[in-house]
């Protein structure tokens, strides 16, 4: 299949390597020096690369929220992922709320702030902005006098614009991804991200520090339950959801809650989820695209895998801006992810791969246990060397995990 690929972060290039690897013809939008390997790289809009193509894959939520599937469908392309009014699962944190109370879904109980408002808060709520954050919009309060300086914050941030205030919810997380043909969906290994900056689940919240798959637990179920009531709901509503749907649950003691929705690949998880695929992902990407999955199940290795994010030691405030000196070698237990490099050259003329991003490389480790798989991607991680490099050291590894 001729394939294009949208986006040009880690996410991206774990969906490219293991479409790469069953054969598939690769066409990117996005500048990543992983990609240069896989395919062809031609930074151009992507309705312009889609011309011929058999299937277009939108790995971020930027374009989904922008309507390009909506614009790839007037041209007669099949594109995986949502519709812009089916994005909005993940695009207003307040249509998802109000969509998991319309169907019954169990969340978290929630108010929502509208602009000028200034409430007078009685608990530590979790405060989170309406629109996309890049993961960064959510700030989760111990105190009410946290809330209350959040909110502002929040307010501060998006000026004029509502702001959902939750009930603080608690126990492990858990992250289910599925793929969704608008009727049905099939469901890919549960994983775990690590959203925290620090160790012991420390620090802000960020675009993710590394994730494990597969997460053995009894709320899988209930957790594929609620995914299942989103997809019938959606269709339903008139607005049947095709692509990757993506549920942040929490694993309360009274059962599974909905986080949120996420309407695409998540990231890190897909760099966890992926290499544990035995299969072609392709025919299912098309299949979820053109309304008819392929099956039942996906085909999956017997293994487990972690995924370390190594990060700028500013991030997520700050971005890396140096040259990469150590790369761990690929073999069939080690992934390496590229999302924030780029490359450049050097005073002599050599063309060189710098980090450039806040988070700016993925190491995933395969094994045929946990422990393994996590020591695998560790070995790994203590190869990069550029400035100022870090990583969480406790990835998979605490009560957390």
């Amino acid at each position: 299949m001729k394939i294009v690929v949208v986006g040009g972060g880690a996410r991206e290039h774990a969906l490219a390597s293991v479409l790469s690897a069953c054969g598939h013809e690769l066409l990117f939008t996005h500048e990543n020096p992983g990609f240069f390997s896989l395919g062809t790289v031609r930074p151009v809009a992507p309705e312009v690369l889609a011309a011929g193509a058999d299937l277009v894959v939108v790995g971020p939520e930027g374009p989904l929220a922008d309507g390009l599937v909506d614009r790839l469908a007037t041209l007669g392309v099949p594109a995986f992922g949502p519709t812009r009014t089916a994005a909005a699962l993940e695009c207003s944190k307040i249509f998802c709320k109000r969509f998991c109370h319309r169907h019954a879904i169990p969340t978290a109980d929630f108010i929502v702030v509208e602009p000028g408002d200034t409430p007078v808060l009685d608990r530590p709520w979790v405060v989170k902005l309406d629109g996309l954050a890049a993961g960064k919009g959510v700030w989760v309060s111990s105190t009410i006098e946290q809330a209350q300086e959040a909110l502002a914050a929040a307010q501060a941030t998006h000026p004029g614009q509502p702001v959902l205030l939750e009930d603080r919810l608690y126990g492990p997380e858990l992250s289910v991804l599925a793929l969704c043909d608008g009727e049905d969906l099939v469901v890919l290994p549960p994983a775990r991200d690590h959203k925290r900056r620090f160790n012991l689940d420390q620090g802000p919240n960020t675009g993710g520090m590394g994730a494990i798959a597969p997460v053995e637990t009894s709320d899988l179920a209930a957790c594929v339950a609620i995914l299942r009531t989103t997809v019938a709901g959606m269709a339903a509503e008139g607005t049947p959801f095709r692509g990757a749907l993506y549920g942040g649950f929490m694993l309360t003691p009274a059962g599974a809650r909905l986080l949120e929705y996420n309407v695409r690949f998540g990231d890190p998880e897909t760099q966890a989820i992926l290499p544990l695929l035995a299969e072609d992902l392709a025919p299912w990407l098309l299949g979820a695209a053109t309304g008819r999955l392929p099956g039942s199940n996906v085909k999956l290795l017997d293994a487990y895998a972690c995924a370390v994010v190594i990060a700028a030691a500013t991030y997520p405030e700050g971005r890396a801006s140096s040259q990469i000196y150590g790369l761990p070698a690929e073999s069939d237990n080690l992934r390496v992810y590229q999302g924030g490099t780029t490359l450049r050259a050097d005073s002599r003329g050599h063309i060189r791969l710098w980090a450039s991003g806040g988070r700016v490389l993925t190491i995933t480790g395969l094994g045929a246990d946990p422990g393994l798989a996590r020591r695998r991607a560790y070995q790994g991680a203590a190869e990069v060397r550029f400035l100022d490099a870090d990583w969480r050291t406790d990835i998979g590894a605490g009560p957390w995990s």
